[in-house]
């Protein structure tokens, strides 16, 4: 098993809590075809304004959120406090386009912490470096404007530094209006960023080194990721995105403390005509999969405008509840394994406890390496009955097992539950 190296903020809750809900919302939710609709159909601001003008999420219910993501449980959170689009989810002193401007009229931030703590969860704020609303960011590949025939004019009287001004002003405000925040996500700096008419500098453009000085004076113990174009050191978590880990996420050669971040469909924000959205079986493989491989699970449901999670969203929450209120301790606190991984299996391990998690059902036996004569007892997770244990250096015609083989005998039926795990005790 890998221990990665000590971190500035405070990982230690992070690493045994394992599993957390992200929430993607904002105005992008109305016309409700990806986060980044403003970008992939260029719709330019004075078009884009109407959605603000009517954002009303008059079914918001933040208890019913966080409650949500306990019984799924998850135990920690992390929602958008402003995305690309520029909107902003609480009262910010620093611009207009913010919530409080809209029909709605009240922050959501405060109700969001506030119902997130009373539930137990730890909560945290997504803050996107890049912004298509704000005046003074320039305009650059990905930006709404990128083709629009005045750009490069249009950028001239752009400043990034007057923007990186106001980014620090903002962030400064999630740090300190809000009380303890657990985690700071902050979305993205590319170092080959191009804008119209000149190149970007990456997190010399958002004044990088300053922003994370600002952040640990303002509150040390949070956790910051790992997308401001910083030396890796600089970050607490790594973060892959849109795809699973086949082995411990390693920077330099070294471990890392690591989450991937994925979504229930093929979007962030609420999608209304998304079709993609994963099976009972690939949720619950992606839990396990990422702490076999010693990481963390940050997985995303996206609001839909009047501020409810869709019945699709909450299918795939259920999943989760349903699985883990039986599974939960092969996962909390749990890491990837010291042992090898049987066929079609996952590993988890916690202190003397080696968890099995079976992917695809074999016949009758199942056999792990090198813990033939080390296991005192094995149940199943999610009835507690016994699994007849053997010990077999065993060679037949038929069968060949390496040397102290463990070999377990199964029901020839699997279980009726998403992914069966057996708890093996080790002998002291």
């Amino acid at each position: 098993m890998y221990k990665p190296k000590p971190t500035a903020g405070d990982t230690s809750w992070f690493v045994h809590d394992r599993f957390g809900m992200f929430i993607h919302w904002g105005l992008y939710a109305i016309p409700a075809r990806h986060e980044w609709v403003q970008s992939n159909e260029e719709i330019h601001p004075d078009e884009y304004r109407k959605y603000f003008e009517h954002f009303n999420p008059v079914d918001y219910d933040p208890q019913e959120w966080a409650a949500a993501a306990c019984d799924a449980g998850m135990k920690y959170a992390v929602l958008t406090s402003k995305h690309h689009e520029g909107f902003c989810l609480w009262d910010s002193a620093y611009t207009d386009y913010k919530v409080t401007n809209t029909p709605y009229g009240k922050d959501l931030l405060h109700d969001y912490v506030e119902a997130f703590r009373a539930e137990g969860l730890r909560v945290g704020f997504y803050y996107s470096l890049i912004d298509w609303h704000h005046p003074q960011f320039p305009i650059d590949g990905i930006h709404p404007l990128r083709n629009h025939p005045d750009a490069l004019e249009m950028n001239k009287s752009r400043d990034i530094t007057k923007y990186a001004e106001y980014l620090h002003n903002q962030v400064r405000e999630l740090l300190t209006d809000f009380g303890k925040i657990d985690i700071l996500w902050c979305d993205f700096s590319y170092p080959e960023r191009v804008y119209k008419g000149m190149p970007g500098k990456g997190h010399e453009d958002w004044q990088s080194e300053k922003l994370v000085q600002m952040i640990r004076e303002l509150q040390p113990h949070i956790i910051l990721d790992d997308r401001l174009d910083l030396p890796s050191e600089m970050a607490d978590i790594h973060t892959p995105e849109q795809w699973q880990p086949t082995e411990w996420v390693k920077i330099d050669g070294e471990p890392v403390v690591w989450e991937a971040c994925q979504t229930f469909s093929g979007s962030w924000g609420y999608h209304r005509d998304e079709q993609t959205w994963k099976s009972p079986g690939q949720l619950i493989r992606m839990l396990v999969n990422t702490v076999a491989r010693g990481g963390n699970l940050l997985m995303n449901v996206g609001p839909t405008s009047r501020g409810i999670f869709d019945e699709r969203a909450l299918d795939a929450l259920d999943v989760y509840a349903d699985w883990m209120s039986l599974h939960s301790e092969a996962i909390y606190g749990c890491t990837q394994s010291e042992y090898k991984e049987p066929q079609d299996c996952r590993l988890t391990q916690k202190g003397n406890k080696v968890y099995v998690h079976v992917f695809a059902w074999p016949f009758k036996h199942l056999y792990l390496e090198g813990l033939g004569d080390k296991v005192a007892f094995a149940r199943f997770l999610h009835d507690g009955s016994e699994i007849a244990l053997q010990h077999r250096d065993w060679t037949s015609r038929h069968l060949t097992t390496a040397e102290n083989t463990l070999v377990l005998e199964l029901p020839v039926i699997e279980p009726d539950v998403e992914v069966p795990v057996i708890e093996l005790e080790l002998k002291a």
